[in-house]
């Protein structure tokens, strides 16, 4: 007699799917949460209680958006190379490419260092006062309060604007701050991968602190970038430019004292030859200065032209203008969201313990 085989489940024959057996088990499982029905409604009016809190408890904030373009500079390889074949029609620096600080998708990180984003918290709030946007800030969400009545702090915290230097009690709490907005408040993004246009959004519970923190965090940026690609060329400039008088001034005295030399000639003795060595020593170093201040200048000029090239231009296309946007929740919205999650919160727990 041979022993007999046991059935396994890859000798099983699978079940044929379908629709009417997957409706009958839907049916049976809302029939199942439907006798219920009674702890639904107390748990959809619970849902719908919280939903309610929630929106009334919620802080409204205010979110202002502004949208720049950054055109950067002809380019960084040409340099005075680039400013000389510029004044023939030529443009060399354009074809090594550019790769400056805000070029690309660097500004998406350089708009939320936290240097820029403190001495922007550290600007005034307005022009007549030394109350900067951190106090404004830590006034808004009542942290000066909360920090006064602290066991650690004990007092008072402000942070005047423009100041230098901070104790390590107001960096710490300054560091607070931008925490937060780096982490909640803060969006920097590109809307279009293809295009130029970058979009800063500021989300404060203040309309006018949004405002100005979204106006100045970009304010401060761009005088940094536009600084930093530019010394250089800028310090040429003032070098250029200082050597350029000290020249003009010298070239005025020689040519007075050139003029007196020749004038001297007139009633010299023609036997005498050292007048005319003077006056043709003179009449040298008048054009060798002369030639030497013309090169200066036109290096001046070259320079100048240089610079503008090199200098990036920032254009704001859209401002965050007055009133900004409100972010409110909806009371109906949230009583909405509440009873839902509730009712479906309930079934699916409902579903699971039937199952066990």
């Amino acid at each position: 007699m041979q022993p007999t085989i046991p059935n396994t489940d890859h000798d099983a024959e699978e079940e044929n799917f379908s629709f009417k057996i997957l409706i009958h088990q839907w049916t049976n499982h809302l029939r199942y949460v439907a006798g219920h029905w009674r702890i639904l409604i107390v748990v959809g009016i619970l849902g719908g209680l919280l939903g309610l809190g929630y929106a009334w408890l919620k802080q409204v904030t205010y979110t202002a958006k502004l949208t720049f373009v950054v055109e950067e500079s002809k380019g960084s390889g040409g340099s005075i190379a680039s400013a000389l074949a510029g004044q023939f029609g030529f443009d060399i620096g354009g074809l090594s490419g550019t790769s400056g600080v805000l070029a690309g998708d660097n500004v998406l990180q350089l708009l939320k260092s936290r240097v820029f984003i403190k001495k922007t918290l550290l600007t005034p709030y307005n022009d007549s006062s030394t109350r900067s946007l951190a106090d404004e800030y830590a006034e808004v969400y009542q942290w000066k309060n909360q920090w006064a009545g602290d066991s650690k702090t004990g007092s008072q915290v402000n942070f005047p604007a423009n100041q230098q230097k901070l104790v390590r009690l107001q960096d710490s709490l300054l560091q607070k701050i931008i925490k937060r907005i780096v982490d909640r408040e803060l969006s920097i993004a590109k809307p279009d991968k293809k295009l130029g246009f970058f979009e800063i959004q500021v989300t404060t519970r203040d309309e006018k602190l949004s405002q100005l923190l979204c106006e100045r965090l970009l304010q401060i940026t761009t005088d940094f970038y536009v600084d930093t690609k530019t010394k250089r060329l800028r310090n040429n400039v003032d070098r250029l430019e200082r050597r350029a008088d000290s020249l003009e001034l010298i070239l005025d005295k020689k040519t007075f004292s050139t003029a007196d030399v020749n004038r001297s000639l007139l009633d010299v003795n023609p036997s005498y030859s050292t007048p005319m060595v003077d006056a043709e020593i003179s009449s040298r170093n008048k054009f060798i200065q002369s030639t030497v201040y013309a090169e200066i200048v036109k290096n001046l000029e070259v320079s100048k032209t240089a610079l503008l090239q090199e200098t990036p231009t920032v254009q704001i296309v859209d401002y965050p203008e007055m009133p900004l946007k409100k972010n409110k929740t909806s009371f109906l919205l949230a009583i909405l969201v509440g009873v839902v999650s509730g009712v479906v919160g309930l079934s699916i727990i409902l579903l699971l313990g039937k199952r066990r």
